[in-house]
């Protein structure tokens, strides 16, 4: 993670990057020009020298005439202006090595070296040499930032879906606390007990972006707890878990709670006889959460402002993206909720 971390630094490090493009084009310059055959120091300063000049021309396209083609989207213009260049510079090239200083230096020596063509085809590679690696970087910081800008934007509106839901979670859960002491005010202490681990949680996990399944199951496991303490006497509830390693996955805090507040909300709200099944199964870190409720023919208004639900589908958009399967079927005996999620190891 360090090293990646480092190497993340240096990619974003401009100085590095312009480090980088000079060293791979310099030495590809040297290589065709056979440096190893320089004998004389005079050969070598008077190489440097011609580099500079092409590295010269190459910051001239970089800086004058690349926003033409970014910046006004203009590439015929850019063109133009590019092959006029090359041919300037290659003629700048090709007179120089026609002065008399290069008698001394054993720097294109050969007869085709001293020509105009293999100037032209020096200015042009190096200008490709310094441009590609200077274009990718571009495009990489480009890039970078957006996907900077998308993390930042999507954290926030988790941290917003959040906020949301955790008030609706509270009016939910002392709702409960409400109509189990109106009936069995005995059993009230007990039950305060239990809602405030479920409130402990809650403000724990507020800030992690991830928990572990344990602790999440856990959570949903008081929860149904205190739903059968308020209607198990008039209301077949289930609860399934069959987890092939709790420990080895991550996954969001309160994302799986709406689909089950949602199932005793709607599905208990007649004094007929109903149910609610929740079976949650993992394997090989596909979680699969089936819900189940029965839809009383007779039932109370229940007022529903069904943020809990929709919040956490858009969690589910936001985290897994397309890599989620969310299926509800609602006919008029049972509502269904059939969510698979591919969940992510602890590292």
């Amino acid at each position: 993670m360090r090293m990646n971390k480092k190497f993340d630094n240096i990619l974003d490090n401009r100085w590095w990057q312009e480090i980088a493009v000079v060293s791979f084009s310099f030495t590809i310059y040297t290589l065709k020009n056979d440096w190893m055959l320089f004998s004389s120091a005079t050969s070598i300063l008077m190489g440097i020298f011609f580099y500079c000049v092409l590295y010269l021309h190459a910051q001239f396209n970089r800086f004058f005439l690349l926003p033409v083609l970014f910046k006004t989207r203009r590439p015929l213009t850019y063109i133009f202006l590019t092959l006029f260049g090359v041919f300037l510079f290659s003629l700048v090239l090709y007179e120089m090595t026609r002065m008399d200083v290069f008698s001394n230096c054993r720097l294109y020596q050969n007869s085709h070296q001293r020509s105009y063509v293999y100037q032209l085809a020096s200015v042009l590679g190096t200008l490709v040499c310094i441009l590609s690696p200077i274009i990718v970087f571009k495009f990489y910081r480009i890039h970078k930032k957006q996907t900077d800008e998308t993390l930042l934007f999507n954290q926030m509106q988790l941290n917003s879906l959040k906020g949301q839901l955790n008030p609706h979670f509270l009016f939910n859960t002392f709702n409960t606390l409400y109509g189990i002491s109106l009936e069995f005010p005995e059993r009230t202490p007990d039950l305060i007990m239990k809602v405030s681990q479920l409130m402990r949680y809650q403000l724990e996990s507020n800030n992690k972006q991830c928990v572990s399944l344990e602790e999440e199951l856990e959570f949903i496991n008081s929860y149904v707890q205190l739903e059968k303490e308020r209607v198990g006497y008039r209301c077949e509830i289930t609860y399934d878990c069959k987890i092939d390693n709790e420990n080895a996955y991550k996954v969001s805090p309160m994302l799986l709670i709406a689909f089950i507040e949602n199932a005793f909300k709607h599905g208990t709200c007649a004094i007929e006889k109903c149910f609610v099944r929740i079976i949650v199964t993992v394997e090989s870190g596909l979680l699969h959460l089936h819900v189940v409720n029965s839809i009383p023919k007779k039932k109370t208004d229940v007022v529903s402002t069904k943020i809990g639900l929709k919040n956490t589908i858009e969690r589910l958009n936001l985290i897994y993206g397309k890599d989620y399967k969310l299926d509800i079927q609602d006919d008029k005996n049972t509502y269904i909720v059939d969510l698979k999620v591919q969940l992510k190891k602890f590292v």
